[in-house]
């Protein structure tokens, strides 16, 4: 899932230059991208993981108001400027706990699934 995901955000990223999906839809999007990448490595609660991603998010967001790139001097690095990003924006941080609470609570619908089929009593056929 973290592979689609990340194919999609590249997508956007190259592709779309428009004031809706690549400016939100993206920043919703690259919270479950993190949250895969990470839960296919670790097993942590969809919470807290799902918090965890949320509050990196932020960083980075918070990382652009205070300007990293051109602390950094990574202006001109042109994947930095994509990863980290160069401006501020509470909308960013709106769609971050939008992807957030949208992702563990698919995850979680998805593990309830899951249980419900490890634990229901089998068919007897005759």
């Amino acid at each position: 899932m973290a592979a689609l995901l990340f194919v999609v955000e590249v997508s956007i990223a190259l592709f779309v230059d428009d004031a809706f999906v690549r400016p939100y839809l993206g920043d919703v999007l690259v919270v479950p991208l993190v949250y895969c990448a990470i839960a296919s490595f670790v097993e942590v609660r969809p919470a807290l993981l799902g918090f965890g991603v949320f509050a990196f998010a932020c960083a980075i967001e918070f990382a652009q108001y205070h300007n990293l790139v051109r602390v950094l001097g990574l202006e001109d690095n042109r994947v930095a400027r994509s990863v980290l990003g160069t401006s501020f924006s509470m909308l960013d941080l709106v769609a971050y706990a939008v992807g957030a609470a949208l992702t563990v609570l698919v995850h979680r619908r998805l593990q309830r699934g899951e249980n419900r089929g490890a634990t229901s009593p089998r068919v007897r056929s005759r």
